[in-house]
């Protein structure tokens, strides 16, 4: 009697196993779980990730991820220190200071190649860069310790000139004196929309601010021990910006509306609108190095304008460990 009549079952359980694994390869095993937590609630700016995850990209890496959305009470670093996380959408100022408080992250690849950070004036008052002398402007605490500092050498501003800004348009409507921060596709529509004018926006990144944005942040520990999950999720997350923004998005936009039901239809199609006009994610040196590429020299710049700023102590943290080319280098995700 053959094995096969002895343990039917047995065997076309086997029989089974070995056609999966022939027609489908590894991704039709058992897939590696991997988490990966936004800085703010799901939008446009997130849609790459979505989009890899509703198109299966993620599936077809290996990966089993699950994206969970950040917000303002929720501390993402420390999420990823207490092992809650294995990676974070991260910003090159924070990245950096982390390593100040203990916490060893570091940047592997950079959705966007500009940070979204803006400042918003009055037509009429503020056209220029240089208009902002004498102005009231509204920014949040972060700002202090990120874009600000930067501005006020740059532009010879006044440490007097700032006030708090309580996330609230309507200070900013009421005084054509006033400018406030913003971020690229959220506060100049809701301005538009509200106020029936279109303010004047300056994006700071094309102006000299240096930091990447929306990043892939993880732990060293994680970059050390699971390099092949790190890898397939930089992969996949950055082929499904591609696919985001150059095909169909509504896979992505449907789950970003699920995560976030105050998303709207019209907000998401301002994002990308705004995220194609001003290469966020395809231009810069994504144009002809790939979409996710970080770049040693772009990260001593930023880290040198840290230092400049007193913003970091350079005795404290060593910038080759903040980050690794490793994931992108060769990636070649081209626009």
């Amino acid at each position: 009697m053959s094995l096969i009549d002895r343990c039917p079952a047995r065997a076309l359980a086997a029989a089974a196993a070995l056609f999966a694994l022939a027609t489908h390869g590894p991704a039709a095993l058992a897939q590696e779980k991997f988490s990966y937590t936004t800085n703010w609630y799901a939008q446009a700016e997130h849609g790459g990730f979505y989009q890899a995850l509703a198109t299966g990209l993620y599936k077809k890496e290996g990966l089993d991820v699950t994206i969970r959305m950040g917000g303002p009470q929720v501390n993402i670093m420390q999420l990823m220190a207490a092992g809650q996380t294995d990676c974070v959408m991260g910003y090159d100022v924070q990245t950096f200071k982390s390593w100040e408080t203990g916490i060893n992250a570091v940047t592997v690849a950079a959705a966007f190649q500009k940070d979204p950070q803006v400042l918003i004036g009055h037509p009429g008052v503020v056209n220029k860069m240089e208009d902002l002398k004498g102005k009231t402007i509204l920014i949040s605490s972060a700002a202090n310790t990120t874009y600000w500092p930067w501005l006020m050498a740059t532009y010879k501003l006044e440490a007097s000139q700032a006030r708090p800004y309580t996330f609230n348009i309507q200070p900013f409507i009421a005084d054509k004196n006033v400018v406030q921060q913003g971020y690229l596709s959220s506060e100049p529509y809701a301005i538009e929309t509200q106020a029936k004018f279109k303010p004047n926006v300056f994006l700071l990144s094309d102006y000299g601010w240096p930091p990447y944005s929306t990043t892939i942040v993880c732990l060293e520990k994680t970059v050390r021990e699971r390099p092949k999950a790190v890898a397939a999720f930089v992969k996949a997350s950055m082929e499904g910006w591609k696919s985001y923004l150059k095909g169909d998005p509504k896979p992505a936009n449907d789950l970003i509306k699920k995560d976030n039901p105050n998303m709207t239809d019209d907000k998401i199609a301002v994002g990308i609108k705004l995220l194609n006009e001003t290469g966020m994610v395809f231009g810069g040196d994504a144009a002809r190095m790939g979409v996710g590429i970080i770049t040693d020299d772009r990260m001593k710049k930023t880290f040198d304008m840290m230092v400049a700023m007193k913003l970091i102590d350079p005795a404290k943290v060593d910038v080759r460990k903040t980050y690794t080319t490793q994931f992108v280098k060769d990636l070649k995700v081209m626009p």
